[in-house]
């Protein structure tokens, strides 16, 4: 999918912020959802979603940006405290051929360990629910 076209309200974190499809969540507020990515690229790998309707950086307002970032960064500072990682990953993709795989806004928060690799991003494979649900409680209980 290029940067332009229709807000599809039917993508998967549509669905989830709607409830009508189930996700891990860590953290919430009136303008963004964090939750457990089902194929992380390394454990402890959170995405933030806007609630904005937004399919790209380029269609989110800047209000909605702004508090945006500001919940990557408060969330990424609790995956830093709960894991202990040697370094945290932040990552925005924007159409398809820059990696995007699902058309609604969201940042990658990933935490990386010196010498570890990672999955591909879209080629992780998807993890147990009760690893994910163990690492969501380490990361709220450091928020």
């Amino acid at each position: 999918m290029s940067l332009d076209g229709r807000y599809d309200d039917q993508n998967i974190f549509a669905k989830i912020l709607r409830g009508d499809a189930p996700a891990i969540k860590v953290h919430e507020d009136a303008h963004t959802l964090a939750i457990m990515d089902v194929f992380p690229q390394a454990p402890g790998h959170v995405l933030v979603i806007p609630k904005e309707p937004a399919r790209n950086l380029f269609e989110l307002s800047e209000e909605a940006a702004e508090k945006s970032i500001l919940a990557v960064k408060t969330v990424a500072a609790a995956v830093r405290r709960a894991l202990e990682p040697d370094g945290v990953f932040v990552a925005q993709f924007n159409g398809a051929p820059a990696g995007q795989t699902v058309f609604h806004i969201h940042f990658h928060i990933i935490p990386r360990r010196e010498g570890e690799e990672i999955a591909g991003h879209g080629k992780a494979q998807m993890a147990a629910p009760a690893e994910l649900e163990a690492l969501a409680a380490k990361i709220r209980a450091a928020l």
